[in-house]
């Protein structure tokens, strides 16, 4: 069964497995749109009894979700608060750890800032080793990650490789992520899709009772507290104001952000010159 729920589409593979595939042209970029969408999507997540496991994908293969929208288009995701009590954008991401329901990313392409920190949210990250470009670019940009990055980096890579990838803001591919901790597995390409689909098919045939008490004490221990995410969403939010970061932003979109596919694959390799551009 296929549903259409702009802009992603829900493939529901059997009652316990959906695929939740991005679809939002031309560069899936989280915007306001987006962030209703998964909204709405986790709403209904957590209300099937059915549901064991989702796995979200991207019908743009060299785009899995870009990047937080930067001309503007964000709605009310810094402002409104969700079920959790925290504003939308950091709501969303504590929601997905916390449902009962196995959330799986399976990355190909781009994916940068807060849609870095949306797969870091995802229980598992599994990425396409030829066709991965994953990073916190923010640094470069004027800010610093708002969304999760910088409290759940260092539980998965360390201190030390945390700040290379913060203060770096560059692309890591796919074997790099792997190797860092960054991404559970980094796989061939061709086998990208039939590994997740096995593993995703493996869990579901569980109970959902022993798969929602597990996921919750493994949370317990590894997932930082909502004081701190509100913290470092607040202080991506002043950063936002900064001078300094609305000229980088400035210059980014004159470039060609949003707009210029091939910018948009390689924009974070031109960070350290961007004024000079």
């Amino acid at each position: 069964m296929t549903e259409s729920a702009a802009p992603l589409r829900v493939m529901e593979e059997t009652p316990a497995y959906w695929r939740i595939i991005f679809d939002y042209p031309p560069f899936n970029v989280a915007d306001g749109t987006m962030f209703q969408a998964l909204q709405d999507l986790l709403a209904r997540i957590n209300v099937d009894p059915s549901l064991r496991v989702v796995v979200f994908e991207s019908a743009n293969h060299d785009f899995y979700l870009s990047h937080f929208d930067l001309t503007g288009k964000l709605g009310n995701v810094m402002t409104a608060v969700g079920p959790s009590g925290l504003p939308v954008l950091a709501d969303t991401f504590v929601r997905m750890t916390r449902s009962p329901v196995v959330s799986i990313a399976k990355i190909r392409g781009c994916v940068r800032g807060a849609c870095s920190e949306f797969v870091l949210a995802c229980d598992m990250r599994f990425a396409s080793r030829e066709n991965t470009r994953l990073g916190q670019p923010e640094v470069g940009v004027g800010l610093h990650p708002g969304g999760g990055g910088t409290e759940r980096l260092p539980h998965l890579v360390g201190r030390g490789r945390a700040l290379e990838i913060v203060l770096g803001a560059n692309d890591f591919d796919g074997d790099t992520a792997e190797r860092y901790g960054y991404v559970n597995r980094a796989l061939p390409d061709a086998e990208l899709d039939g590994f997740v689909d096995v593993l995703a098919r493996r869990i579901a045939s569980f109970d959902r009772r022993p798969i929602a008490a597990a996921k919750n004490l493994i949370n317990q221990v590894s997932l930082p507290s909502a004081d701190r995410l509100l913290d470092a969403l607040n202080s991506f939010t002043t950063a936002l104001t900064w001078p300094e970061t609305q000229q980088r932003i400035r210059a980014l979109l004159k470039l060609g952000l949003q707009r210029d596919g091939d910018f948009e694959k390689r924009w974070p390799a031109l960070l350290g010159a961007l004024l000079e551009m």
